[in-house]
């Protein structure tokens, strides 16, 4: 799903997905569409699998809704965009638990960039999804930064603001890692900027937080507090967020 945020030619549907999906509610968006195409198809994949990431759930109806798309793909691009999903379904899996996918991951989103040719729209989202990848499962963040500035450079070049406030948040987020924060800072107050600009609520949360760990106190905890109620606010989505808006014990050691 290319998950721009933006609805080309004001779509109707398109624009009650968008709402929908930017509320965290995937399986009433994924309900909307038809399922006669493989665009409708991987546009309902895409759906499920976010969900999946968000809250630890429905997978199931992730790998039908994958199936499906698989079977009606009929061009390469095609082809290569169930790939993507079917990567970003098997890494989900193991970000979370739930089982040990790693190499599925690999495997699908090698497949992908076999299938979807350079300067292609879905590269930007795939080469995001390989920085993922090398992020939190090959723990190679020379590899990550890479791949998110393809990612990013795609992105801006295709006009996708809402992989934009991907890159840039996941771009901060390992420049705080280096200790880079004006660096950091930039990059999250980018991507919350973008999102709030979107409507892309159940993403505000996530960005606020990730403002929070650049920023000094009292604004640290202004931050963590508006992220706190629009988390509470959508019944406690994204589920890894909470782990985030936690603070740390007194005199407990940080990562």
């Amino acid at each position: 799903m290319s998950g721009n945020g933006t609805n080309t030619g004001d779509d109707p549907l398109q624009t009650a997905v968008w709402r929908l999906r930017s509320r965290a509610c995937w399986a009433d968006a994924a309900a909307l569409l038809p399922s006669d195409t493989a665009t409708y198809s991987l546009q309902r994949a895409g759906l499920m699998v976010e969900r999946c990431l968000y809250t630890e759930r429905g997978w199931e109806e992730a790998e039908d809704a994958l199936r499906t798309a698989e079977a009606q793909a009929r061009t390469d691009e095609e082809r290569g965009a169930a790939a993507c999903e079917r990567g970003q379904l098997a890494y989900a899996a193991t970000l979370h638990g739930v089982r040990d996918r790693a190499d599925e991951a690999r495997a699908a989103l090698g497949r992908a960039a076999a299938l979807i040719p350079p300067g292609a729209p879905g590269r930007a989202l795939l080469d995001f999804r390989r920085g993922l990848l090398a992020e939190n499962l090959t723990r190679s963040p020379q590899a990550a930064r890479a791949a998110y500035r393809r990612a990013h450079a795609a992105a801006t070049a295709h006009a996708d603001p809402l992989l934009l406030s991907f890159t840039w948040r996941h771009l901060a987020g390992l420049a705080l890692r280096e200790g880079e924060l004006s660096e950091a800072r930039h990059g999250f107050a980018e991507s919350l900027r973008i999102r709030e600009e979107l409507g892309y609520l159940v993403g505000t949360a996530p960005a606020l937080a990730s403002l929070a760990d650049a920023e000094s106190e009292p604004e640290a905890s202004r931050l963590r507090e508006e992220a706190g109620r629009l988390f509470r606010l959508l019944g406690g989505v994204p589920t890894w967020l909470a782990r985030q808006l936690t603070p740390p014990a007194p005199g407990a050691a940080t990562a």
